[in-house]
């Protein structure tokens, strides 16, 4: 394994002087234009390389340049064909430009500019779109990436690492600029923006508040993603959009037709209480040595690990009793809990927490195909239904051979992936949770991992919603048909995006109004929700809806694999005539001036990323390292000496401990019943003694039924803002009071509430 991606202060020239954005965001929707400003001061033509990365569910649609006051279009052709138009242009000595995304991963770009002249000035300009997915509190989160982790190379993998060749420098050092801004679009209102960068106060451009515009505060560094967090009034009415097909482009085709884009929310039911969850859940957990890292770039912020050993704890103590579960741990090995799953008692829930414990980011790198295969090769429980949650930074070069994998096994189970601050790779996180029909949540900043993965649990535990049907209620001579498959699962909350292509004429002059009417079923129910549209399409020159419905299905037709032929061929047709890039296509841009035949290679001058302490920086525990001659490595670095037994093994430099939040120590102790003991544990968690609590008891209650009321109200009265991460715990513990202390419950609450000093209401204890 090599290092790769190493801190430069290298003094050459960067071109690349400021970088422009653009973001307009109608309600799901973000179209984007960046524009990239390039000066060459040195004193010899240069080539210039820009590797950056985009959102998985970006679609790349448009590439044009401005150079010596001559506007270009790119154009879009087969990959193979651009790149020898580009290698032919520069040969001749003309300017050209090529944009094209990496082999074996779609969220990785690279923009070539050839053959800039001494002095020479160009601008970029890159546009695409992309759907926006919403935060568990509601808000739409749109993200200008800037942060590329080096991808992780498996032992015995062939092909160029990408991220390889990219220089870094020190944060705050980068030798350009950045500067967006955003203008929001919402019929229903826009209630606030905000982001962990500095923004702009934010400015209304309607008195109804439903068209506003922000804007990055001057000055800032794109050493880190730009995240916008944007709250809308009502983001759970559901929305239609029809979108005016391409002039000129053939009717009958994608582009040509007008294509709709649902947006909805079904209005799922809660579960049958009562109802026992037989399920299998399997937790593959990234215990590479970057996992040491700080969750956020201030230092006193957890490390990844230790946020992922809380992750653990309180998913171990969410789930229900009578389940199956196993732990894996990977990084360059990797191994289990139990050379099978188990069942959920309390003894292995026990014996499980205390190897979480001692758990510790001693892996290496991050090979997570082999953990995969070694999950997949053991056979299903019958009746289990198999949850996968996977935890990882997300950063391997083999990125579509991990998808197709879990691909191949999705009609076995479900997969919740969990990307892990910056730059984890989205392709890999979106990926997988799509192929297996799960979701996906990225932690970045000072967001907590527990309370996402509390979230996907969630839904994990409930049925989910299957048997998923569109029918049309359309005026005569008008035709819908699906683009993709549509969708295969829906949960409890989730944003459901459906691109569908109107066919035909409409016949009938009066009608201005069609409807859409999703039916699914959900616990032997059958559901129905019927969507009205208006007729009237709007007409746009980007066509945004059109570029997310053919990105939709390139990604289906290029999920089929190399060996099935005709679906690449779609897929390059789809490309070529939409024009979003996908693996077999670039867009390439030629100054068709003439030029000077070169007579030697042009410079090459790569454009650098920030340097992430965070992230990069690990220190190599080897015999060097413990004779104080310490090494910086990057997360490619050789792997520690080879363990003997990895999940229980310490690692020569382990994580330094992290003093126990209150909360964390209260759901340690609960009992995999749901109940929780009345020791000495509890007693200096409530700040009282064992005597004490024991003589406040209310008559004919158990020491555990006591005690577990006492937990509750600790839980709503003191750890109220962290809800989502305990309230699986509660329900698990409501359920055992019921039975336990039914009668005397109301009773218990009130003395309860008398004893600490708390005010919790009797109904939050359904009563």
């Amino acid at each position: 394994m090599t290092v790769c991606g190493l801190v430069t202060n290298s003094q050459e020239p960067v071109p690349l002087k400021s970088i422009s954005v653009d973001v307009v965001v109608r309600g799901f929707v973000a179209d984007v234009v960046s524009e990239l400003r390039y000066h060459n001061e040195e004193k010899t033509p240069v080539e210039v390389v820009f590797v950056f990365p985009l959102d998985d569910e970006a679609a790349v649609y448009a590439f044009e340049g401005l150079i010596g006051g001559t506007r270009i279009e790119a154009q879009i052709r087969e990959k193979k064909q651009a790149e020898q138009e580009y290698e032919d242009a520069l040969t001749e000595g003309r300017q050209a430009f090529l944009l094209e995304r990496e082999a074996n991963t779609s969220d990785i770009f690279t923009c070539s500019l050839g053959n800039l002249p001494p002095d020479g000035e160009a601008t970029l300009k890159l546009s695409y779109v992309q759907a926006l997915a919403p935060e568990p509190d509601g808000a739409i989160r749109f993200v200008l990436p800037a942060v590329l982790n080096p991808r992780y190379a498996p032992q015995g993998s062939e092909g160029e690492n990408v991220t390889k060749s990219i220089p870094r420098v020190p944060k705050g050092k980068l030798p350009y600029t950045l500067g967006l801004s955003a203008t929001l679009e919402s019929p229903y209102g826009i209630n606030r923006v905000e982001s962990k960068c500095t923004l702009e106060p934010l400015r209304y451009r309607a008195e109804d508040r439903t068209i506003a515009q922000v804007s990055l505060a001057e000055g800032h560094q794109f050493d880190r993603d730009v995240e916008l967090l944007i709250y809308y009034e009502d983001i759970h009415k559901p929305s239609a959009l029809l979108e005016a097909g391409k002039p000129g482009a053939a009717p009958g085709s994608l582009m040509g037709d007008p294509a709709l884009l649902l947006t909805l929310y079904p209005s799922v039911p809660a579960p049958k209480p009562g109802q026992k969850v037989t399920e299998e859940f399997l937790f593959l957990m990234d215990r590479s040595g970057s996992m040491r890292s700080c969750t956020d770039p201030n230092p006193d912020s957890p490390r990844r690990i230790q946020s992922a050993k809380e992750t653990l704890i309180f998913l171990l103590k969410s789930l229900p009793l009578g389940c199956y579960f196993n732990i894996y741990g990977f990084g360059s090995t990797h191994d289990s809990f139990y050379p099978q799953s188990v069942e959920y008692t309390q003894e292995t829930m026990s014996k499980s927490l205390q190897r979480v414990k001692e758990l510790e980011a001693d892996l290496g790198g991050t090979e997570i195909l082999q953990p995969l295969k070694a999950i997949y090769s053991q056979p299903c429980r019958e009746g289990y239904p198999r949850q996968l949650f996977v935890f990882t930074d997300g950063e391997v070069c083999n990125t579509d051979e991990v998808i197709a994998e879990v691909r191949r096994h999705s009609s076995s189970h479900r997969c919740f992936s969990f990307g892990i601050g910056e730059g984890a790779s989205t392709a890999l996180i979106k990926g997988i949770a799509r192929a297996a029909g799960g979701s996906a949540e990225f932690i970045t900043g000072k967001e907590r991992m527990q309370a996402k993965a509390l979230q996907s649990l969630k839904k994990a535990l409930q049925p989910a919603v299957t048997r998923i049907s569109l029918s049309w209620d359309l005026p005569p001579g008008l035709k819908a048909e699906l683009v993709g498959s549509g969708p295969q699962v829906i949960f409890q909350g989730q944003r459901c995006l459906i691109y569908a292509q109107i066919r035909g004429q409409d016949q009938s002059s009066s009608s201005t109004e069609a409807a859409a009417v999703l039916q699914y079923q959900f616990q032997d129910q059958t559901f129905k929700e019927r969507l009205t549209f208006s007729l009237s399409s709007q007409e746009t020159d980007r066509l945004p809806v059109h570029r997310l419905a053919a990105q939709t299905l390139l990604k289906e037709l290029e999920g089929a694999g190399e060996k099935e032929k005709e679906k690449q061929r779609l897929a390059l047709e789809t490309s070529l005539s939409s024009g979003v890039v996908c693996s077999q296509t670039a867009y390439v841009g030629v100054n068709k001036e003439l030029g000077t035949a070169l007579q030697g290679p042009l410079a090459r001058r790569n454009i650098p990323l920030a340097y992430q302490a965070n992230v990069l920086k690990a220190k190599l525990c080897n015999r060097a390292a413990r004779k104080k001659k310490m090494c910086y490595f990057l997360r490619q670095s050789s792997p520690p000496p080879p363990i003997q037994n990895s999940l229980s093994a310490k690692s020569s430099e382990p994580t330094p401990k992290e003093k126990e939040s209150p909360l964390l120590s209260l759901v340690s102790l609960q009992n995999a019943n749901g109940s929780w003991p009345l020791d000495s544990g509890l007693a200096e968690i409530l700040g009282l003694s064992e005597a004490e609590i024991s003589s406040k008891s209310p008559a004919q209650v158990t020491p555990d039924a006591w005690a577990t009321v006492l937990a509750l109200l600790w839980l709503h009265s003191r750890a109220t803002g962290q809800r989502d991460e305990w309230e699986l715990l509660e329900t698990k513990a409501l359920s055992w009071l019921l039975v336990t202390a039914g009668p005397q419950l109301a009773e218990c609450v009130k003395a309860g509430n008398e004893m600490l000093g708390s005010s919790v209401s009797p109904e939050a204890f359904g009563i």
